[in-house]
């Protein structure tokens, strides 16, 4: 029988040789991990299966920092940081958004290409706001050009219409939306296939959908009445198709009857927003604002003049 300082030699050459086969192996001779037998253990395995370790340990942490961001607490609704994220929009995005609804499609939906899941408040809000600015100063723009071409009409500046485009394009811009969201939600139940929009989407696709009226409003300063009417025609068609195309894979879902109804009365009423500024900042002058013509009294015919001289060629 062989000794055992043989036997370990034995095995240590067996070891080397292994080894020699294969470089990239590794040996373990601690006594804790010495097999029953007392040999040693020889671990064959690939170079990269230390980083491959250190991948998998990465990617449970990056699992772990995102489980633990989405359990930190949601800011709420009253602060200024929850509505900070509808704000945080480039001019890249904004422009694109705008170009969007400019030039309407059939089957190119505004709320996929353009929104991509992520309204946003930035655009809506300056765009009617300078809508409002602009047809306030139009408004007033129209009557000093009235008064260079008849100086009889007395112009003077009307600061209340921009209280009152303010107020008529926020109100649109926002309750009209409130409306058709809550309706969509309404008929969800209904129908359970409809997905209707978000609240801040539908916001987003009203918001959009009137920059057309800005440059409308300013080619309105044109004093020919069917050439307004024209402009309007077209504003008026650019912003009610980009909303029907855009609303069309929603309702669709309805009874024909519905889509149809919602459909019209969304269009009656961006036409009636366009009519209302037409009608109201662009109206013709009120009587008070045009100068009378002079009147001239005639006398009786049985009354009869007597003639009178001037006073230097009296007699003396």
């Amino acid at each position: 029988m062989a000794s055992a300082d043989e036997l370990t030699f034995h095995e240590f050459e067996e070891a080397t040789n292994l080894l020699a086969e294969t470089p990239d192996a590794a040996t373990t001779s601690r006594s804790d991990q010495l097999t029953p037998q007392g040999h040693v253990a020889v671990a064959v395995g690939s170079g990269g299966s230390y980083g491959a370790e250190d991948e998998v340990e990465e990617e449970s942490d990056k699992a772990a920092l995102l489980q633990e961001k989405q359990q930190q607490q949601q800011p709420g609704f009253w602060t200024f940081s929850y509505y900070q994220s509808f704000f945080d929009v480039d001019t890249s995005q904004v422009l694109d958004r705008i170009k969007g609804s400019l030039l309407p499609r059939p089957g190119h939906n505004f709320v996929r290409h353009h929104l991509r899941n992520r309204p946003d408040l930035y655009g809506p809000f300056w765009i009617c706001a300078t809508l409002a600015f602009v047809l306030a100063v139009t408004g007033n723009l129209t009557l000093v050009l009235a008064q260079r071409r008849d100086p009889s009409i007395h112009y003077s500046p009307q600061f209340h219409k921009v209280t009152v485009a303010g107020i008529s394009i926020y109100c649109y811009a926002w309750l009209v939306p409130l409306a058709l969201w809550g309706f969509l939600r309404w008929r969800k139940g209904v129908q359970e296939r409809m997905g209707p929009y978000t609240f801040l989407e539908t916001v987003c696709i009203y918001g959009y959908s009137l920059f057309v009226f800005i440059p409308m409003v300013v080619l309105w300063l044109i004093p020919v009445p069917w050439l307004q009417w024209l402009f309007g025609a077209l504003a008026l068609g650019l912003s009610a198709a980009g909303l029907v195309f855009t609303l069309w894979p929603v309702v669709r879902e309805d009874t024909r009857l519905v889509a149809t109804v919602l459909l019209s009365v969304v269009v009656l009423l961006h036409a009636l927003l366009a009519m209302g500024c037409k009608l109201y900042f662009f109206q013709s002058l009120p009587p008070e604002n045009v100068a009378p013509p002079p009147q001239i009294t005639s006398l009786p015919s049985n009354i009869a003049l007597s003639p009178t001289l001037p006073q230097s060629m009296a007699p003396s």
